[in-house]
Formats: structure tokens, sequence, C-alpha cells
């Protein structure tokens, strides 16, 4: 797959990009380098190959999925003007 200039005008139009044509034909270049490195990694043969979280052996620190309310509702409330049993009091709004 590769990039013309209209499709590199236009994701600059649709990123709210200002991009000067000539600036806009160097960058239809980076992009069909990028593209074209990606249809590289797609011909690497990964079957069967776990996947990593690092390059060095190590083992992830995981804590049970349990659900809790964090033990922290005293600290949530404690800078708002007026609370109730760690709610948050507000005024009334009738229209």
């Amino acid at each position: 797959m590769s990039v013309d200039l209209a499709t590199v005008k236009r994701v600059a139009k649709l990123a709210r990009i200002a991009l000067p044509d000539e600036e806009a034909e160097k960058m239809m270049g980076d992009l069909n380098g990028i593209l074209g490195f990606v249809e590289q990694l797609s011909e690497v043969d990964v079957d069967g190959v776990e996947p990593m979280t690092s390059v060095t052996p190590i083992s992830m620190k995981k804590r049970r999925d349990v659900v809790n309310d964090g033990s922290k509702a005293e600290d949530i409330v404690a800078n708002a003007p007026e609370t109730d049993r760690n709610f948050f009091l507000v005024p009334k709004v009738v229209e």
C-alpha cells in the first residue's frame, strides 16, 4: 500500500494540520517509508511465539481482581465544602 499526495492532504485536513505542498511531498515519502516497514514486519513468521512484556524474562506483579471501594472515600471528599457519610452534598436545583 502506498500513500499519494491527495491522501496526505486529506489526512492533514482531517487532523486540522496546515501542510504546505513542499512539506506534503516530504510527508508522502515519510509515510510510504513507514508503510513499507510495516509490510516488512508482516512477512515475519510469528507462529508459536508467546507474547512478551520485556526482552528479559521477568514475571509480572499481579493483584487479585476484587471489587472494592478503594478505601479512599474519606480522602476523596476531604476537600468538599459539604459532605454527608462520604457523599458530596450539592445544592438542589429546581426549575
